[in-house]
């Protein structure tokens, strides 16, 4: 059976923090105004809320907002940055999840298409946002590279926990590359990306069977 693949986190933020509260009630009242802007971006699919929105839906004042944000720029850095954690967190998950109930490559490879593609497709929403906000936000951009190439590093790892069963002579390589394949193939269909598109129109279903069946062909073979 694979070893474990170690869990990770995002690296400290250099984005201004929302001002630590000293109270559970003071604190309920920050968690709702997070909350409270999130479900505002989803519900629009944008950024396009006002803080009084905050305010009125969050059941919390403009002061008390104003007390642990900047501004409404510094509650949406933060509603990101949480979404980007949370997708972390549920990568994580998955691969501690496969590697401990995956025997072979093949079994894993296919369970993964599966599983990640189901993590992105929850995520999608936010992660558009975060992904249009990158464009012009030097912060939300680098915190993306960084998630980016520690998504990277963490499916190798997971992929590498099989190289007995992976071809040629770089084991690495093959795995790097079938990690990018993948993911582009699912966020494509998935509409991720700086530019709206179009998503291809092939079953989900099937378009996932074939990227397992491609995918575990490149790494067997010789």
């Amino acid at each position: 059976m694979p070893e474990e693949t170690p869990a990770s986190s995002l690296p400290p933020s250099s984005l201004p923090a929302p001002r630590a509260p000293l109270q559970g009630r003071s604190k309920a009242s920050l968690e709702r105004m997070q909350a409270t802007a999130r479900e505002l971006m989803l519900e629009r699919g944008n950024e396009d809320f006002t803080l009084q929105e905050v305010s009125s839906r969050g059941q919390v004042s403009i002061g008390s907002i104003y007390l642990r944000f900047e501004g409404k720029d510094a509650l949406v850095r933060a509603v990101l940055v949480q979404a980007m954690q949370d997708l972390r967190d549920a990568e994580d998950a998955m691969f501690e999840r496969l590697v401990r109930s995956c025997d072979n490559l093949g079994d894993f490879v296919e369970n993964y298409i599966a599983d990640y593609a189901e993590v992105l497709r929850l995520h999608a929403p936010l992660l558009r946002l975060a992904m249009l906000r990158a464009e012009q936000d030097g912060q939300i951009s680098g915190l993306g590279k960084q998630a980016a190439d520690d998504a990277v590093a963490a499916s190798t790892r997971a992929f590498l926990e099989y190289s007995g069963e992976i071809g040629g002579a770089d084991a690495q390589l093959r795995a790097q590359s079938v990690y990018q394949i993948i993911f582009a193939t699912l966020a494509r269909r998935l509409s991720l990306g700086s530019t709206s598109e179009s998503s291809p129109t092939q079953d989900w279903d099937i378009l996932k069977g074939e990227l397992a069946r491609m995918s575990i062909a490149y790494l067997r073979s010789a």
